[in-house]
């Protein structure tokens, strides 16, 4: 397995990991003080899986597009 590779895989799974982090503090922190909820918790499982997947997804290719620029894994074209 080649550097770059490597290097492409780490940007992956670091931005997918920091992806659902933030989607998780957004949905258990943040969602509970919103709209008819009155600070009362939220679980994942409250929120949906599905949803809590098309949250944190989007918020990982934001992290893969940052990691990619700073780890030079040339996964974006030029």
């Amino acid at each position: 397995m080649s550097a770059l590779t490597l290097r492409r895989l780490v940007v992956w799974a670091v931005s997918m990991a920091l992806g659902f982090g933030v989607a998780a503090a957004f949905v258990t922190l943040v969602l509970p003080w919103m709209g008819p909820n009155n600070g009362n918790p939220i679980s994942i499982e409250k929120y949906g899986i599905q949803y809590f997947f098309w949250t944190g997804f989007p918020i990982g290719l934001i992290f893969v597009v940052w990691l990619d620029y700073l780890l030079d894994a040339r996964i974006l074209p030029d």
